[in-house]
């Protein structure tokens, strides 16, 4: 598995960067975040301990499926599967369908590096 690189932006920032890239005045830098979070405030609900307890028993019991995952956890499935789709959404989950459409969530990435600048420098394009 590989390190997923995050980052703190307002979506005005993310916006302006998403322009700058898409008329060529910017490129990302290699080991720039690719994933974006508005506030540190939603990071650390997506992240909470609760949900990175809930990554950890993907990866280690690898559910065939959301009931499965279900009886894993002993999460109720309507707030399981907003959980899930909320992680898939910031690329932490891929929701995969498998045997008889059922849906098998799999951990993406081993490791999370938040890059949180506290001055905002101007990048380079």
């Amino acid at each position: 598995m590989k390190t997923l690189r995050v980052g703190i932006a307002s979506y005005k920032e993310m916006k302006a960067m998403t322009l700058a890239i898409a008329r060529g005045q910017r490129k990302l830098a290699p080991r720039e975040p690719r994933i974006w979070f508005p506030s540190t405030e939603s990071f650390a609900r997506v992240l909470s301990a609760g949900n990175r307890d809930l990554l950890r028993l993907i990866a280690e019991k690898a559910p065939n499926s959301i009931e499965e995952l279900t009886q894993l956890s002993g999460r109720r499935k309507p707030n399981l599967s907003r959980t899930l789709k909320t992680m898939a959404n910031y690329g932490l989950v891929r929701l995969e369908r498998g045997p008889r459409g059922r849906i098998a969530p799999k951990v993406a990435h081993d490791r999370i590096e938040l890059d949180l600048p506290i001055v905002r420098k101007e990048r380079a394009a």
